[in-house]
C-alpha cells in the first residue's frame, strides 16, 4: 500500500468512527475529513471541497427546497393525512402496504434522486404514531424507493451492462424481460428483509421540537396559500422530477433545474429566502457534500484497483459462475459505497470480472447484468446520498441504521446474483 492510499484509509475510519460516536453534529465527521485531506496533503483544497459544486448536490440541494415548498400545499397536506391515518389503523398491513407502494412506485423512477428525496420527505413529515412510528417507516421505505417491483425504467442500466460485455469482445444480448426479471428477484429479497426487519425497527419520533412546529407552521401555510402558487408550485415540482428522471437526455442543465424552480417559488413568495437557506444550506447538503471528497480521494489513492486485483488472483481458476458473480457483485457494492463512484468501481472490476468468466469458459452476461446493478446497490454506510439522507432524517443511531441496512445489503447482493443466475443461465 502506497502512503497516500495509508493516509486516506486512516481518515476514512476516523471518519466512521465520528460518526458511530454519535458526539459529533450531523455533517461535521466529513468536513473535518475534508480539512484533513488538505492538511496531510493528499488533496488540494479543490480536490477535497469538490463535492459542494458537485452537480448532483447542487440538484438536489435545489429540490429540497422545492420539496419544502410542496408541503405547503394541500394536495401534500391530503397525502400525509391519508398515510397518517394508514398508519394509525392498520400497524403492520399498514407498514406493508406503504411499502409495497414505495416500491412500485420505483418501477417508474428507476431509482432517482427526485424520488428518494419525494419519499424520505413525505415519510418524514408523517406524524409519530406507537402503532405505526415513523421511525419504523423512514428507512424501510427510504431503501424501499430503489428497489423496484415492476422493474420498467431500466433501460440504462441494460445499455452499460451491454457496453461492458462488448468491451471485452464478448457478444451477447441482454433483453428487458430478462434484465427485469433479475432486479425483481433482487426486489423480492429486499421485500422479505423489510418485512423481517420491522420486528427491530427502533420506535422513535423523527420530529424535534422545532420540527414539529415547523410541520404545524407548514400546514397552516397551506390552508392560505393562493390557488395559483400552488399550481406553480406543482408545476415546480412536476418539472425538477421530469428534469431529474431524464438527466442523461437533457445534459447539464437538467441539474440546476430544481434550483431555478426554487429561485422562482421564491420569487413569487412562496416561501422566503430564509427558508430557502435553511434547505439547501442544511446540514444534510454539507454532509453529502463533504463526502464526495472523501470518497474521490480514496478512488484517487488506488485502494479500489489494488482490491480487485487481490481478490480476482485469490480466487484462482477453480470458481463457478455463482461463486464468481456474488464475489465480484459484493466487491464492486462495497468499494463503490466507500468511494461513492458507482461507475468507476464498475468500469474497474467488471473487465476483470468477465474476462475471468471467459478465462474458465462461463457465459459473463449474468455477471455483468448483475455488477451494474450491484454498483448502486450498496448503501450499508451513511457516506452517500440516500443513505445519508435516511440517517439524518430519521435521527437513527448509527448502530441502529446498521442493524437494518449490513443484513439488507447483504440479502439483496445475494438475490441479485440468484436472480442473475436464473434470468441469464451459463
Amino acid at each position: 500500500m502506497t502512503t497516500p492510499m495509508i493516509i486516506t484509509l486512516a481518515i476514512v475510519i476516523l471518519m466512521i468512527a465520528m460518526i458511530m460516536s454519535d458526539k459529533f453534529s450531523f455533517g461535521a465527521p466529513p468536513l473535518v475529513a475534508c480539512c484533513l485531506l488538505v492538511l496531510t496533503g493528499v488533496s488540494t483544497i479543490s480536490e477535497a471541497f469538490s463535492g459542494f459544486i458537485d452537480s448532483n448536490v447542487v440538484m438536489i440541494a435545489g429540490f429540497m427546497a422545492v420539496m419544502a415548498a410542496l408541503q405547503k400545499t394541500s394536495v401534500m397536506s391530503k397525502i400525509r393525512s391519508a398515510m397518517a391515518i394508514m398508519a394509525a389503523k392498520g400497524g403492520f398491513k399498514a407498514y406493508v402496504l406503504l411499502l409495497l407502494v414505495v416500491m412500485l412506485g420505483a418501477g417508474l423512477a428507476s431509482g432517482s434522486t427526485g424520488y428518494y428525496v419525494m419519499v424520505l420527505t413525505i415519510v418524514s413529515s408523517i406524524p409519530y404514531n406507537k402503532n405505526l412510528p415513523n421511525s419504523k417507516l423512514l428507512m424501510p421505505l427510504g431503501f424501499g424507493s430503489g428497489r423496484a417491483l415492476i422493474p420498467v425504467s431500466v433501460a440504462f442500466f441494460m445499455g452499460l451492462a451491454s457496453s461492458l460485455l462488448e468491451s471485452t469482445g464478448y457478444q451477447s444480448t441482454i433483453t428487458l424481460p430478462r434484465f427485469s426479471l433479475m432486479v425483481f428477484v433482487m426486489s423480492i429479497g429486499y421485500l422479505i428483509w423489510a418485512l423481517i426487519a420491522y420486528r427491530f425497527l427502533p420506535d422513535h419520533d423523527v420530529f424535534d421540537q422545532s420540527g414539529i412546529e415547523a410541520e404545524k407552521a407548514a400546514q397552516k401555510a397551506a390552508v392560505v396559500l393562493p390557488k395559483w402558487k400552488e399550481y406553480c408550485t406543482y408545476a415546480a415540482f412536476i418539472i425538477s422530477v421530469v428534469g431529474m428522471i431524464f438527466t442523461s437526455q437533457i445534459g447539464e442543465v437538467a441539474y440546476i433545474i430544481p434550483a431555478l424552480a426554487t429561485a422562482f417559488l421564491c420569487l413569487i413568495k412562496v416561501f422566503d429566502f430564509k427558508e430557502v437557506r435553511n434547505n439547501v444550506f442544511s446540514p444534510l447538503i454539507l454532509m453529502m457534500a463533504s463526502v464526495i471528497g472523501v470518497a474521490n480521494a480514496l478512488a484517487a489513492s488506488g485502494f479500489t484497483a489494488m482490491v480487485g486485483e487481490a481478490v480476482a488472483n485469490a480466487m484462482g481458476s477453480n470458481v463457478n459462475l455463482f461463486v464468481l458473480t456474488l464475489m465480484f457483485c459484493l466487491l464492486t457494492s462495497a468499494c463503490a459505497t466507500l468511494t461513492g463512484a458507482s461507475i468507476g468501481s464498475l468500469f474497474i472490476f467488471a473487465p476483470i470480472g468477465i474476462a475471468t468468466c471467459m478465462s474458465l469458459g462461463l457465459n459473463p452476461t449474468g455477471l455483468a447484468a448483475a455488477m451494474t446493478v450491484s454498483a448502486w446497490g450498496g448503501g450499508f454506510l451513511p457516506i452517500d446520498g440516500l443513505p445519508a439522507m435516511i440517517l439524518g432524517m430519521g435521527k437513527y443511531k448509527l448502530s441502529q441504521f446498521l442493524k437494518f441496512a449490513v443484513p439488507m445489503y447483504l440479502i439483496q447482493i445475494v438475490a441479485l446474483v440468484i436472480g442473475a443466475m436464473i434470468a441469464f443461465p451459463a
